[in-house]
């Protein structure tokens, strides 16, 4: 592995005891630095691809390098060098937030006289200075959260994985943790970042890697891969869509303003991507109008990374670095 990249995993594979293919022939490259986003439907195999990139699961083929340790053969090594917050919060609910950081700090095998600087940077770090003193179980939800992230940050790991770190977090709370991941990344940490929300993805990572069916079937910048959508986006909403969704759904099937371009139901009518859709969207409202049917929205957008991963988890046709991602089985992401 190069020593620009953090992460290099070469065809891994993953298949459970009971037959269970969970990953398949997953390639990946990560630069050192790099805010990188993992996304993927539920069942996809984001949760195992992070736990074997952290040792707590063996793959059964391929070859993984972290911080350029095998995780085979150098698996406490890697662990070592790696920071990991969970899902589900690690944090010792009877311990303050100062005593959770010292024991972290006991756990990494921080020198004795760096800690109490170490432990007061990592407070300040995630905004939980002035409750030092305070037991975790009297910290709301954010506030557990940004404490394991400290936690996980004691030994100053030059990678953090973070597998759905604000799940469940209020708006609030989880862009103090996007201001924190931002400010780690900063100051050099590598992140690799598995999250449900495609607005964090967005707005914090380098560049996105999409895994389906234990594969990466597209990677690239937010803006490349909304890109490679093609088209705009037409959403239209109507009245009465209980009433009249299947008519309006016909109307525009039935024309041919959009010819052959699929088009979407929503809960209040009907979502079209398509080139055309900035020139010839007035043609179907038109048409819409023109068969009774009352429109009670009409927006033009460009495609969003909600677009990107539909299109894609869906198992539909997107173009991925050139080629057809049905036509691909990985891959391989450079930056």
């Amino acid at each position: 592995m190069s020593e620009a990249n953090a992460i290099d995993a070469q065809h891994v594979e993953l298949t459970y005891a009971d037959g269970t293919e969970a990953v398949t022939d997953l390639t990946l490259t990560i630069p050192n630095g790099e805010l990188f986003g993992f996304l993927g439907a539920n069942g996809a195999g984001k949760t195992t691809t992070i736990k074997v990139l952290t040792t707590l699961l063996e793959p059964t083929g391929g070859t993984v390098t972290v911080n350029s340790y095998d995780v085979a053969d150098e698996p406490r090594a890697v662990r070592e060098s790696i920071g990991y917050m969970a899902q589900e919060t690690s944090v010792d609910l009877e311990l303050t937030a100062r005593e959770n950081i010292q024991f972290a700090c006991e756990i990494y095998g921080v020198p004795a006289d760096e800690r109490t600087a170490r432990i007061d940077d990592l407070l300040d770090l995630v905004d939980l200075a002035d409750v030092a003193g305070k037991p975790a179980k009297e910290f709301s939800g954010g506030m557990k959260k940004r404490l394991d992230a400290a936690t996980a940050l004691v030994h100053e790991p030059p990678i953090v994985f973070l597998d759905e770190p604000t799940t469940g977090l209020d708006p609030k709370a989880r862009n103090r943790l996007w201001d924190y991941f931002e400010h780690i990344n900063e100051r050099g940490t590598t992140i690799f970042l598995t999250t449900q929300y495609l607005e964090e993805a967005d707005q914090l990572c380098d560049r996105i890697g999409v895994l389906r069916n234990g594969e990466i079937v597209a990677s690239g910048s937010p803006a490349e891969l909304k890109d490679r959508v093609g088209g705009a986006v037409l959403d239209i909403e109507i009245a009465d869509p209980e009433e009249t969704l299947e008519r309006a759904h016909r109307v525009a099937t039935e024309t041919d303003v959009f010819d052959g371009t699929p088009i979407d139901r929503t809960e209040t009518g009907l979502s079209i991507r398509s080139t055309a859709a900035r020139q010839q969207g007035t043609e179907l409202l038109a048409a819409l109008m023109d068969a009774g049917i009352t429109v009670t929205g009409f927006n033009i957008r460009d495609p969003t990374l909600d677009d990107v991963f539909l299109t894609i988890t869906d198992g539909n046709d997107v173009e991925v670095n050139g080629v057809d991602a049905e036509a691909t089985a990985t891959t391989e992401a450079t930056r």
